[in-house]
């Protein structure tokens, strides 16, 4: 799930949440826009949590030193 997507669904969340007054038999609105909500904040932290792993664990790259004892032969 990326940065993008967690953030959709906080938005979809918040504006289920509290900018719509829908009724559907069997369905609380608000409920599952809270769990929206949640789901993507969760995601968010996940999200920055394995990007900053990434961060950490990718070593520099040492540069390669080739070293010649080769003389001239003539």
């Amino acid at each position: 799930m990326g940065l993008g997507l967690c953030i959709i669904l906080i938005a979809v969340g918040a504006i289920l949440t509290f900018a719509t007054d829908w009724e559907l038999e069997g369905v609380d609105l608000d409920l599952v826009g809270l769990i929206l909500m949640a789901v993507g904040i969760i995601g968010i932290a996940v999200y920055t949590s394995v990007l900053r792993r990434r961060r950490l664990l990718v070593p520099p790259a040492a540069p390669t030193v080739v070293e010649d004892d080769r003389r001239d032969r003539l």
